[in-house]
């Protein structure tokens, strides 16, 4: 299903002005696990974030990389998003372009750029449900056709 320009730009406008979102990962076990984390918004929508290689959620993704995100609802506006996730490989140009959108996002994000372990990652959406409760229901999904656009 096409969306209007004026839903899709909504949507995009929405997602951009969140800069932290809830990522759910599933342990090596299948436990779910959450984190909030604070992103940055990439071409084709994907979410950029750092981490470190220490942390739950890198083990998760390394071992699992499909992930869910919850976005919003202080005004009964939301986003769920489904993806995978992928480690940026370092000294590479999708780093480079990727990680400098995160810091101009994140300034302070330099100052962890030379903590141990610390590494990027990017989440490429595969579905994406936008929701808007505030004069009714009005939902919309794009499926991963729709989200590359």
């Amino acid at each position: 299903m096409l969306l209007a320009p004026d839903v899709v730009a909504e949507i995009d406008a929405f997602l951009g002005a969140w800069r932290h979102v809830t990522l759910a990962t599933a342990a090596p076990d299948g436990q779910p696990q959450a984190a909030v984390i604070g992103v940055a918004v990439a071409p084709g929508r994907q979410l950029v974030f750092d981490t470190l290689e220490s942390t739950r959620k890198y083990l998760n993704l390394i071992n699992n990389p499909r992930v869910a995100v919850t976005i919003g609802w202080d005004d009964f506006r939301t986003i769920q998003l489904e993806g995978l996730a992928r480690k940026l490989a370092p000294d590479t140009p999708e780093h480079e372009s990727l990680v400098a959108l995160y810091l101009q996002r994140f300034p302070d994000g330099n100052q962890r750029l030379g903590w141990p372990g610390i590494c990027h990652f990017a989440i490429a959406p595969t579905w994406l449900r936008y929701s808007d409760y505030r004069s009714g229901p009005r939902i919309f999904e794009l499926d991963a056709h729709h989200l590359a656009d």
